[in-house]
C-alpha cells in the first residue's frame, strides 16, 4: 500500500543521488515510466546504474532505454512488461541477449494487460479480469507458470482471464514540472504512469523543472499525479536525454542510434558507454557536459519541438 508522506513536509525535494539511494533498495521491484522513445527516466536509471543497486525485478508496459542500461550493468533479475523496444531502433538487444541466455526471468504480457495489472493495484484489487491475452500463445505460458488465470464469466459464461496485481516497491518516472509539494504535470501521453504510481510503495518523479508549492492552485486541471502519491521529486532538466519530453524537446537520434548499433554487436558496447557516459560522472549533468558540450544538440532538439508544436 501507498505510504502517504506529510504534505507540509519540504522534504521531498530531492537531488537524484539522495532519492534513489533513500527508495531504491537491492531485489526491489522497481516500476518505469516513459514509452519508447519518450520521456524516460534517464536521469534516475542513470544513478541506480552509479550506485550499482541490483537483483531489481523491473516492471512496465515497453521497457525501452531505461531497462536496456539496467541490463547491461548487470543489475537485473526480472522482467515483466508488455514489450521491450526502442521503435524505429529495434528491440533492447542486452535485454534479448540476457533472456536468450537464460541470465534474467522474464515474462510476457500485452500492454493493454501490464496497464490492467498496475489497475489493480492502484485499486487495491489482488487481480483485474482481461481479454486482451485470449487465443495467444503468451496466455499459455502464463497460466502454466501460474501467473494468470482462464475462468469463466459469471454472467454470459465466456472466458476471462485474471490477472495478478502489480505493485511496485519503488517506480521512476520523468515529467514536465512539479510544484514542491509533488504535485506533478505531464504534458501529453501518460500510458501506464498514473496507475503505476498509484499503486507503488514509493515513487521519485524527476521533473524539467521545480515550481513553487501552489503553482497549479489557479490550473487544478493541470496536475496529472497528486503530490500524495510522490515519495521524492528531483529536478533535473533534460532528465529524459535522449529520448523526447512534450513540449522540451524531440529525442537526440543520433545517440539512440550509436548505443543500438553498439548493443546489437554486442555486450562491451553497452558496457563500454555505461562506464564511459554514466559511472564516470558524478551526475546526470556530468554526463550532458561531457556529451553534448556546449549544448548545441539539447538546444537543435528543443528547437526542433518548438516546431511541431
Amino acid at each position: 500500500m501507498h505510504q502517504l508522506l506529510n504534505p507540509l513536509s519540504q522534504a521531498r525535494v530531492m537531488s537524484a543521488a539522495e532519492a534513489v539511494r533513500t527508495f531504491v533498495e537491492p531485489g526491489a521491484v522497481l516500476g518505469l515510466g516513459g514509452q519508447n522513445i519518450n520521456r524516460c527516466p534517464m536521469a534516475l536509471v542513470h544513478e541506480v546504474v552509479r550506485q550499482d543497486i541490483g537483483d531489481l525485478a523491473v516492471v512496465g508496459c515497453n521497457l525501452s532505454l531505461p531497462l536496456d542500461h539496467l541490463v547491461a550493468a548487470g543489475l537485473v533479475a526480472r522482467t515483466e512488461q508488455g514489450s521491450g523496444n526502442l521503435e524505429k531502433f529495434g528491440t533492447l538487444f542486452s535485454w534479448r541477449r540476457a533472456v536468450e541466455a537464460n541470465r534474467i526471468e522474464v515474462r510476457d504480457y500485452s500492454h493493454l494487460s501490464m496497464a490492467s495489472r498496475f489497475l489493480a493495484g492502484a485499486m487495491g484489487l489482488p487481480f483485474m479480469p482481461v481479454r486482451s491475452l485470449l487465443g495467444s500463445s503468451v496466455l499459455e505460458r502464463l497460466v502454466a507458470e501460474g501467473d494468470a488465470v482462464v475462468t469463466a464469466d459469471p454472467w454470459s459464461g465466456e472466458p476471462v482471464v485474471l490477472v495478478r496485481a502489480c505493485t511496485p516497491d519503488v517506480s521512476l518516472i520523468h515529467a514536465n514540472a512539479a510544484d514542491t509539494d509533488g504535485n506533478v504535470v505531464i504534458d501529453g501521453v501518460t500510458s501506464h504512469e498514473v496507475d503505476m504510481v498509484r499503486a507503488s510503495r514509493h515513487v521519485i518523479v524527476s521533473v524539467e523543472e521545480v515550481l513553487p508549492a501552489g503553482a497549479f492552485d489557479d490550473q487544478p486541471e493541470r496536475v496529472t499525479i497528486s503530490g500524495a502519491y510522490v515519495s521524492a521529486v528531483v529536478e533535473q532538466p533534460w532528465g529524459a536525454w535522449p529520448t523526447s519530453v512534450y513540449r522540451r524537446y524531440d529525442y537526440y537520434e543520433s545517440e539512440i542510434d550509436g548505443y543500438q548499433k553498439s548493443a546489437k554487436a554486442g555486450d562491451e558496447g553497452p558496457r563500454r558507454y555505461l562506464a564511459e557516459q554514466v559511472r564516470a560522472h558524478a551526475d546526470f549533468d556530468g554526463y550532458l557536459a561531457a556529451s553534448d558540450p556546449g549544448g548545441s544538440s539539447r538546444a537543435a532538439m528543443a528547437e526542433q519541438m518548438r516546431s511541431l508544436l
